[in-house]
């Protein structure tokens, strides 16, 4: 990949209504971030916007600096380096920044979450069970919360283990947990996906935990709340066809509701090492597919998706609402090609009028 095209990919991911999604059909549609970067301003026109707002060569150019500066670097989806797990997901991130490591990501991979405000006896338990997995050659993956993130990384740190982090790679999250993220950063791997100076915003954390689910061949939950972010992790999991796994807990315990809801939903049942190893399989190399670039899908032209006439515009535009919906079903209904569907979508993306969300649906703004 040559610099230019590093730098058109940069701007083409931190430019305005470009998301993950609308990021990877961009470069499927044109074949390269610099063609995708030229055709921008015609669909952004063609969704109902004005001008688009296109990142500038200086904002990206800072960041690649900001990054070297760090100690960390960037990897993009494609790039051998990149995580194959992470690659198959829905949405997975076009562009990671990370520090340290990354061979640990071709290392079966296990995520342990759990409660920020666990009980003592469920971060023991962490620790011991990140402890038991390392050691089987297992890489641990959370995402440096306080409670059970905190004990797992600590019960790893004499092996392999992966921190996902809400904010820049420069910004430690809990403040209290700065010694261990640089320490994850240092010696084990550190993985963000926000541009270096973000704050660790709300809106942040469902899509690192989209990473972490994403990484592993398995998510294990401790202590979890009905309405948490472990168990927003858990689902994705599942969504992903990864292997979802908790540890029950007393009926008595508000923190053990959401374990046991996941098992009465089909979770695994999780006591020792043993059965989270039994729940993803046999640990060998055959788990691990090998580092490989995405399929190269061939440059086509706006109007090579078939072109809608304005009122067949309307008939896809007509279906959208704030209550999200699935893209199936819009194709569905509308009766048009799917590939014609799709481009009138990517336009309304990207001129700020819909709004994506988990399970391949969108709503308008």
């Amino acid at each position: 990949m040559t610099p230019a095209e590093r730098l058109a990919r940069l701007r083409l991911i931190r430019t305005p209504h470009v998301g993950p999604v609308s990021w990877h059909q961009l470069m499927q549609r044109f074949g390269s971030g610099e063609a995708a970067l030229d055709a921008l301003p015609e669909l952004v026109l063609r969704g109902g916007a004005g001008k688009a707002r296109i990142a500038t060569i200086e904002v990206a150019e800072r960041e690649f600096a900001r990054v070297a500066d760090l100690g960390a670097r960037h990897i993009f989806s494609d790039e051998p380096e990149y995580s194959s797990q992470l690659r198959e997901v829905e949405g997975a991130p076009p562009v990671i920044v990370v520090r340290g490591d990354t061979a640990m990501l071709q290392r079966p991979c296990v995520a342990i979450v759990g409660a920020r405000n666990a009980s003592a006896i469920a971060c023991r338990f962490a620790r011991q069970l990140a402890a038991d997995l390392v050691a089987r050659d297992v890489t641990v993956v959370s995402g440096l919360a306080r409670g059970v993130d905190t004990a797992a990384h600590i019960g790893a740190l004499g092996g392999a283990t992966v921190g996902v982090i809400a904010s820049g790679i420069d910004i430690a999250f809990p403040p209290e947990n700065a010694a261990l993220q640089e320490k994850i950063a240092t010696d084990q791997l550190l993985i963000a996906e926000q541009p270096p100076g973000s704050e660790p915003l709300a809106r942040h954390f469902p899509s690192r935990n989209r990473i972490i689910a994403g990484l592993a061949h398995g998510t294990v939950v401790i202590e979890a709340a009905p309405r948490s972010g472990s168990l927003i992790t858990a689902r994705r999991a599942g969504d992903y066809g990864r292997e979802v796994m908790a540890v029950p807990g007393s009926p008595l315990d508000p923190r053990a509701q959401g374990c046991n809801l996941l098992i009465r939903e089909g979770a695994t049942l999780i006591q020792t090492v043993e059965d989270v190893l039994e729940a993803i399989g046999p640990i060998d190399r055959r788990m691990v597919r090998e580092p490989a670039s995405a399929p190269v899908m061939p440059p086509m032209h706006v109007d090579a998706a078939g072109s809608l006439r304005d009122n067949d515009r309307h008939s896809v535009v007509d279906l959208l609402g704030p209550t999200p919906v699935a893209v199936d079903e819009i194709i569905r209904l509308s009766g048009r090609p799917a590939p014609a569907v799709q481009l009138v979508l990517l336009e309304l993306e990207l001129a700020g009028r819909i709004e994506r969300h988990a399970g391949a649906r969108i709503s308008t703004v």
